[in-house]
């Protein structure tokens, strides 16, 4: 099964607590971290892949080593493909490439600097860190993050980041640090092209 998950923003104390840009209600960076690692790994198992859209990890005042940025990862079940965020870096990535725990003797990483495309039920899923303008478009999405607690007023623009608001939209709440299916990626959009059209109908 194929997951999507973005800004997981592992280390990042400052965010801690309630906020408009990215709430984590967490008492500090350990019990947040085990949390994260927790909900993916209910979720994901070793044959799974999840597409990490961008934003690993981060502290602005101690940046987290690539040692411990990557003792995280090892820690989570399945293949993981990366797409480079803003808060990403390339000697990061070659980091994780030549301590690839290889499981199986295959790779459980792979990298992109921009974006990939996947297709699932019948529909292009662009998977890119930053939302794209993709005009009128069918049978497309653009699966992102970036905002955080924010969100592109678009349908097709679905946020899958840990603290995303689209997350509200599912009949039933996912731990924080969940990553989603592409089937709940599927449902958002629906609800959110509802809930669109209502807003829209009131103006």
């Amino acid at each position: 099964m194929q997951f999507y998950i973005a800004d997981t923003h592992f280390f990042h104390a400052d965010l801690l607590g309630q906020n408009d840009f990215a709430p984590r209600l967490f008492a500090n960076v350990t019990d947040m971290n085990n949390a994260m690692i927790k909900a993916w790994n209910d979720r994901v198992d070793d044959n799974d892949v999840v597409y990490h859209l961008g934003d690993i990890a981060m502290n602005p005042e101690q940046v987290p080593t690539n040692e411990q940025t990557a003792a995280i990862l090892e820690q989570l079940n399945g293949r993981i493909v990366f797409i480079k965020g803003n808060h990403d870096y390339r000697a990061l990535f070659k980091y994780l490439a030549a301590h690839d725990p290889m499981p199986g003797g295959t790779p459980k990483y792979q990298f992109h600097d921009v974006g990939a495309i996947v297709k699932d039920n019948h529909t292009q899923l662009f998977l890119t860190h930053y939302p794209l303008l993709m005009g009128i478009v069918k049978q497309t999405l653009n699966i992102h993050g970036h905002i955080h607690h924010s969100m592109v007023p678009v349908a097709e623009n679905i946020n899958v980041g840990v603290d995303a608001p689209e997350r509200d939209l599912l009949p039933e709440p996912l731990p924080f640090g969940a990553p989603l299916t592409a089937a709940e990626i599927f449902t958002i959009f629906e609800k959110k092209r509802a809930y669109l059209a209502s807003v829209n109908d009131t103006h």
